[in-house]
């Protein structure tokens, strides 16, 4: 018997050793790409039991070929402004995975864009699209165009020249974009429309989060704060915990941390502070959300002028310092890596009992392992952030039917999609040896099912 377990953590320590050597390949190959690093990382830290007992995926190079995307683009955007002078911008689309549909995944414009940062968002988007159970592979694209103080016509004179290229690459079959941070409905009608007059056709499924008139789904603007709200409430039923007469932190102020201040407010939760890139602010008395939703929405207003209207409230310059609030339950809504491990200490320190990814890995490694080793439950974005991308897939499922549903009938579907995504995860971690770390069940979960069809559909 003592043989046989020496034998078997022989074999573990050296499925160990190959993941490792893998990810030093993939540093050496993708030098100053830290972000796309992390998100690599942080699978593969969670494969190693899937490997040892299905060495199959070793033999089949799967961690070597999961790490290629598929495809790289990279192209220029020039475009005038309204005073006429030529800008240059830089596009991206990297198309992933299509092992198990076709490429999805959100275009992002903001001035951090970068190779890395999309490689990083692309590769987790394979695994997070895996686990909604929708047939879409996993892509991600965008721009370092910043639409901020950009009038409508320069906006659209961006969105133009990006899509005359981007069409090439694109379409309902193959590869299907949709919005993320700096994109919204404005900047996807004018791809849309662009698309149209470059391809010559009405194809609707094509770009997911358009307008209601012309093919967008209801619910879609509320999906992914929605969702991340409805996978954190599967965690806590599942120890006897509640959002109601929670405590609750949101940090942002944008689409997802609007709809997921909503949504947990409705569960009974009082929502004390939110964010933008300056400072936060704090209500004693809960969020008034009505006022946020129109100084950010409608006003485009900084959140700081919050407190003029709310004068119990507190407005505090560097938005980092909104976890130092203290909170039952932390919700990052905003960007990637918003919390590291000092404010991760500190939100253990006050007392948070769960943490629900609504941006995309805004937590950064060292506070990942800083909650789990402090019992704190743990919603990973690839898990907890998957409800925008699900209500994608139904608005695609909606335009090839030539259907559109109710609010109702999809904000059911995306309720359903998330408690499998939380029932997935969970059975993953315990089958794997780790009851409880939806980190590992859902990286687990999300890439059995992307390795299986890559095996059955040959060395492509």
């Amino acid at each position: 018997m003592k043989t046989m377990e020496n034998t078997q953590q022989m074999y573990t320590e050296s499925v160990q050793k190959y993941v490792q050597q893998v990810f030093e390949t993939v540093q050496k190959r993708n030098p100053n790409e830290a972000e796309f690093h992390q998100a690599v990382k942080e699978v593969f830290d969670s494969l190693v039991p899937v490997l040892v007992k299905k060495p199959e995926y070793i033999k089949q190079a799967i961690l070597e070929r999961i790490v290629e995307p598929e495809r790289v683009i990279s192209f220029r955007v020039p475009w005038v402004d309204d005073e006429g002078n030529v800008q240059v911008n830089r596009g991206f689309r990297v198309q992933y995975s299509s092992a198990i549909g076709p490429y999805k995944g959100g275009l992002r414009f903001h001035p951090s864009v970068n190779a890395s940062i999309i490689k990083f968002l692309g590769f987790e988007q394979i695994f997070k699209n895996s686990l909604t159970g929708q047939p879409i592979g996993g892509g991600k694209g965008g721009s370092d165009f910043d639409p901020k103080g950009k009038s409508d016509g320069e906006i659209m004179r961006f969105c133009q020249s990006f899509m005359t290229e981007l069409s090439k690459y694109i379409g309902p079959d193959t590869d299907v974009p949709a919005g993320d941070i700096g994109v919204g409905s404005k900047e996807i009608g004018y791809l849309f429309g662009q698309y149209k007059k470059m391809r010559g056709a009405y194809e609707a499924g094509v770009l997911t989060g358009k307008g209601l008139g012309y093919g967008g789904s209801l619910a879609r603007k509320e999906a992914t704060g929605y969702g991340t709200v409805y996978f954190v409430d599967e965690m806590l039923k599942d120890q006897g915990l509640s959002f109601k007469g929670s405590t609750v932190v949101v940090s942002g102020s944008g689409n997802v941390s609007i709809y997921a201040i909503e949504k947990a407010t409705q569960l009974g939760a009082k929502v004390v502070a939110c964010s933008d890139s300056n400072g936060y602010i704090y209500d004693p008395n809960g969020i008034n959300l009505d006022t946020v939703k129109r100084l950010k929405e409608v006003e485009k207003q900084r959140i700081s002028e919050y407190v003029s209207e709310h004068p119990e409230a507190i407005y505090t310059e560097n938005c980092s310092g909104i976890w130092t609030v203290p909170c039952d339950i932390a919700l990052p809504c905003a960007t990637q890596n918003e919390i590291d491990q000092a404010s991760a200490q500190i939100l253990v320190s006050n007392g948070v009992k769960a943490i629900g990814e609504g941006a995309n890995m805004p937590s950064t490694l060292e506070a990942v392992e800083t909650f789990l080793e402090n019992n704190v439950l743990f919603g990973p974005a690839k898990a907890a952030n998957a409800g925008g991308v699900s209500v994608s897939a139904l608005e695609m499922a909606q335009n090839s039917a030539r259907l559109s549903w109710t609010f109702e009938e999809v904000d059911a579907k995306l309720q359903e999609i998330m408690k499998n995504i939380y029932q997935n995860s969970k059975q993953a971690a315990a089958e794997y040896g780790a009851p409880g770390n939806f980190v590992v069940g859902a990286n687990i979960a999300g890439f059995v099912k992307v390795a299986d069809a890559m095996i059955e559909q040959g060395v492509i």
